[in-house]
């Protein structure tokens, strides 16, 4: 039995369908029995009346209609109910109901029975209040300090308190700045009224200013001038809580204590009675209810706090002392003296279900048997242990971050296009420069494995392809059950595509409620956004494949399109765009290579992809294995940054407007500001011509935007053909230097980082920032560089460049180190270790990025801790001076040269210590020839030595104070 579950003393569901709230218990002696024990009076939203004398049964469980004294069922719902003095020139307790439009005030008497009936109760009206307004809670209390009976004062829905005393109505305030009402407490010991209002702050209203506050006869505004003789109402004091309030409690069974508890949504705050805050208390979860209830020392508060993950928590101050599991989420709390107990926790839930427990625990007559003793079969535990090593073993092998599924598939996924085009078009622009449209079927097909309940599926395609319907909600399919979806693919702009693959996602809940996503993909034929017409002679852009295999007719490559070819021996082929661009195949008749020649290059990316794509399935249809195929030409990287250049000038013309149009924006606010405050004063004035600059800087807002717009569909034109170009130089460096797949995909991953272009990050950084990784890592000359850049931590934050000659330099030189047999790989970066020196680098700012001139190049930029590293391998001042000349001139040549100056530097460095050695290899030498002659001759061999030494020392001195000037400006 678990130690911390509240222990159900009695309990009771109440009614079905019924709903409770925070004020619908109430606990007191509502009949007056005299024997100082509580009943449970619950009111329901349904009208429904219910007063219960719960009693433990000794003789078995006791049915709740037994502890049942009274039910009555009310016309109106029951908002709250409360037991006091509510009646004059009586001392006996009353119960008070409060409903929508009226409070009703009652009396509960019980007389003995003389049958086996048992007693009686009757509920019989003292009198009642019709409210005007809604309410929406209630409080009461000694208003004023008067003793002896109990007032009432009712919250309404628009902010109004309305104040009964007994049997009569006494006035009514609103409450300033109301918006919608909160909880509502009377503190006795300040004769305040307490709530939160809508802004979230904590309000204390005195009695004595509300009485002498305006009349409420009806709503007023603040701002205006008071109608009557009385004060404005404000508040005594605030506290702004930031957060809407669950309820408040003002507890009075200490006279000590004077503390203010208000239950937020995430905090549970106490006061002092002047609005001081004492302590607060951050919750980790969503409370439902709380009371304090006892003060057992001084300075200190027990208080009950219930939330909605059925736990019932035992706090003193922001201490938690006990929790108790409930079987609901309390929605009110109460404490209640009973004839067999005493505190007994009473708590409701929003559904009827009253509990009364106690928090503690209860004996346990459960005993351990024995267990018999018995003897270790050692070969049994051996066997058992390596069985669970080799479970092990097979575990710690598998590196797969998802679990494999075990057996078929749950859901598979067909998708076929349709071989012919869809008569009629389904197109939205029936022609482009008169060629029709066309549109081409997608059929897919669902089949389960298993019973699937409903399921998404998502048709996901790149501009300017679109298709009919994107989205489709599949109904509940059971095992072997399949479902067929049918969409039309179509072009929907006026350039050609990047790509003609689309993917289909299908999204479902497996059986046991696991989410899981399903990808399959499909391609759509080239003849959906071309035709074939006759060849061009002359082009500008011109690209030459080579083969090993003799050449083949294109016809036969391309059967859709020789239909209407002019060249029936299949060495040339012509295809025409929708939007206009023509592209031509041709084959050589002596070699083995075919040329593809367009106006455009990003033009001819679709066409030569289909080409080597249908190349690899001729061959591999005929049986030849060693078919290959490449690229010898030069990289087209002049034409390829066209394209870049283009991108990035509407960039930088979309920024432009886009300022240019919050500028207007701001001006068409401001002159609309000026207008308003002329046409709301008393006293006519002159416009003077507002209403001209009005019309005029709507004129640029209107004309701005659709200028914003019309550069927008431009950029996204131009990212599109950006997108061709990049696909086509990946595809032109696979085939050039032999590429395997993994790596085209990285290349692949680097020039092109995005599928779309978006106002915060564009291609030309995000792509400078991936072709840098790449250059600082696998690509680098040496694993000494490698490992410096691996110790560089962060870089500068991605934003619109100034230009795009340094994007252009690191994507030259990216090509350049591939060219060089520079391997794509990201295992390597995880291979590197890094050395000594450089993980002194390894520090915010200690590594720069990829050095750059300050215009076209000029030396290399370097920190002063890779100087320090650089400088300790420079001996002599002959190698300083050949690094400078040697890079400055690199810096006037190429990029490529100058990222190579510090290595040569090296070499140079070598070399010089080299000769070094050489020379003192020969000093050796001299000496020892030297030892034959005179002590004369050896005196003067050591005074010639000390001059040497004295020279150079006062060189490398001179030398140590140029070095510094030098340092400093890299």
């Amino acid at each position: 039995m678990s130690l911390f579950k509240a222990r159900d003393w009695w309990s009771a569901v109440l009614g079905e369908g019924e709903e409770f709230d925070q004020g619908c218990l109430c606990v007191g002696d509502v009949d007056n029995g005299g024997s100082g024990h509580d009943k449970l009076v619950v009111g329901s939203y349904m009208g429904m009346l219910r007063i219960f004398s719960p009693h433990s049964s000794k003789s078995g469980e006791e049915l709740p209609a037994e502890a049942q004294l009274l039910e009555v069922q009310l016309q109106n719902a029951i908002i709250q109910v409360e037991v006091g003095k509510f009646v004059s020139c009586s001392e006996l307790l009353h119960l008070a109901v409060l409903h929508p439009r009226k409070l009703s005030v009652y009396s509960v008497s019980g007389t003995s029975g003389n049958v086996e009936h048992g007693d009686q109760y009757q509920l019989k009206p003292v009198y009642e209040h019709n409210l005007q307004r809604t309410a929406c809670n209630m409080t009461y209390g000694t208003f004023g300090g008067v003793t002896g009976h109990h007032s009432l004062c009712i919250q309404s829905m628009d902010g109004m308190l309305m104040f009964f005393e007994q049997d009569s109505y006494s006035f009514g305030r609103f409450l300033p700045g109301f918006l919608l009402p909160g909880p509502l407490v009377y503190n006795p010991r300040t004769d305040s009224f307490l709530t939160v209002s809508s802004s979230r702050q904590l309000e204390s209203y005195k009695y004595e200013t509300l009485a002498v506050a305006t009349e409420a006869e009806s709503r007023q505004d603040p701002d205006l001038p008071l109608k009557t003789g009385g004060k404005r109402l404000m508040p005594d004091w605030t506290f702004v809580l930031g957060e809407q309030a669950l309820d408040i409690s003002v507890p009075s069974f200490s006279h000590s204590s004077s503390s203010i508890f208000v239950l937020g949504e995430r905090n549970l705050y106490c006061f002092r009675d002047n609005g001081q805050m004492r302590f607060m208390k951050k919750l980790e979860f969503n409370p439902s209810s709380f009371l304090p209830y006892a003060s057992v020392t001084d300075g200190s508060t027990h208080l009950l706090l219930g939330n909605h993950t059925n736990m019932l928590q035992v706090y003193q101050d922001v201490t938690l002392r006990w929790a108790a599991q409930l079987p609901f989420a309390p929605v009110t709390v109460r404490i209640g003296n009973f004839p067999e107990l005493r505190g007994v926790v009473v708590s409701l839930s929003s559904d009827g279900h009253l509990l009364c427990s106690y928090m503690g625990t209860d004996p346990s007559f459960f005993a351990t048997p024995k267990v018999d003793a018995r003897e270790v079969d050692y070969e049994q535990v051996d066997a058992e242990m390596r069985k669970l090593q080799k479970f092990i073993r097979e575990a710690s092998r598998t590196q797969d971050i998802l679990p494999k599924g075990d057996g078929e598939e749950e859901l598979i996924i067909a998708a076929a296009v349709s071989s012919s085009m869809d008569s009629p078009s389904k197109a939205l622009i029936p022609e482009i420069d008169g060629l029709p449209v066309p549109s081409v079927t997608v059929q897919v097909k669902v089949k389960a494995s298993c019973v699937l309940r409903a399921s998404q599926l998502t048709v996901g395609i790149l501009p300017p392809l679109a298709v009919t319907q994107d989205q489709f909600v599949l109904e509940p399919m059971g095992v072997g059950s399949s479902t067929v979806v049918t969409f039309s693919a179509f072009l929907n702009g006026r350039y050609p595509p990047a790509d003609l693959t689309g993917d289909i996602t299908v999204s479902y809940s497996s059986a046991t409620g696991v989410p899981r996503v399903l990808l399959s993909r499909f391609s759509l034929p080239l003849a959906l956004v071309c035709v074939p017409v006759s060849p061009a002679k002359t082009t500008k852009f011109k690209i030459t494949v080579d083969t090993n295999q003799a050449p083949v007719d294109l016809n036969a490559i391309f059967p859709e399109f020789s239909g209407k070819s002019e060249d029936k021996d299949g060495n040339s082929l012509a295809f025409q765009f929708l939007s206009g661009a023509t592209v031509t195949v041709v084959a050589s008749k002596t070699s083995q290579r075919y040329r593809v020649q367009s106006d455009g290059f990003d033009n001819m990316w679709l066409v030569v992809k289909e080409l080597v794509q249908r190349f690899d399935r001729h061959f591999s249809k005929l049986g030849v294995k060693d078919f290959k195929k490449s690229f010898s030409g030069t990289l087209p990287l002049q034409e390829y940054f066209l394209s870049v250049d283009h991108h990035f000038q509407l960039r930088v013309s979309a920024q432009q407007y886009q300022d240019l149009l919050s500028e207007r924006a701001v001006q068409f606010r401001a002159i609309q500001r000026r207008l308003l405050t002329r046409f709301k004063d008393k006293t006519p004035a002159p416009l003077q011509n507002l209403d001209t600059l009005l019309d005029a800087t709507y004129n640029q807002v209107m004309a701005l935007a659709e200028a914003a717009q019309e550069t927008r569909e431009l950029l996204d034109e131009a990212f599109v053909r950006l997108r061709s170009s990049t696909h086509l130089l990946v595809l032109l460096l696979s085939l050039g230097h032999g590429l395997t797949p993994d790596q085209t995909a990285i290349l692949e991953a680097t020039l092109l980082p995005l599928l779309q272009d978006t106002p915060q990050l564009g291609w030309e950084e995000s792509c400078d920032a991936a072709v840098s990784h790449l250059l600082r890592t696998c690509l680098s000359r040496s694993p000494k560089d490698q490992a410096t850049s691996l110790a560089h931590l962060g870089g500068p934050v991605l934003s619109l460049p100034s230009d795009t000659s340094r994007l252009k330099k690191h994507i030259t030189l990216l090509c350049d180190r591939i060219a060089k047999g520079g391997r794509l790989t990201l295992a390597s970066e995880a291979n590197v270790q890094v050395p000594a020196q450089v993980q002194n680098l390894a520090a915010p700012g200690g590594v720069e990025p990829i050095a750059e001139g300050a215009a076209d190049g000029g030396e290399l930029d370097l920190s002063q801790g890779a100087a320090k590293f650089i400088k300790k391998k420079q001996p002599s001042k002959k190698a300083r001076k050949d690094k400078k000349e040697a890079s400055r001139e690199t810096s006037e040549t190429s990029m490529k040269d100058e990222v190579g100056a510090a290595e040569e530097s090296e070499r140079e460095v070598k070399r010089e210590k080299k000769e070094s050695k050489k020379d003192s290899s020969s000093s050796k030498e001299k000496k020892e020839s030297s030892k034959e002659k005179k002590e004369k001759d050896k005196e003067a061999s050591k005074e010639s030595g000390e001059k040497k030494a004295t020279k150079k020392s006062s060189v490398k001195v001179k030398e140590k104070k140029k070095d510094e000037p030098e340092a400093g400006e890299n």
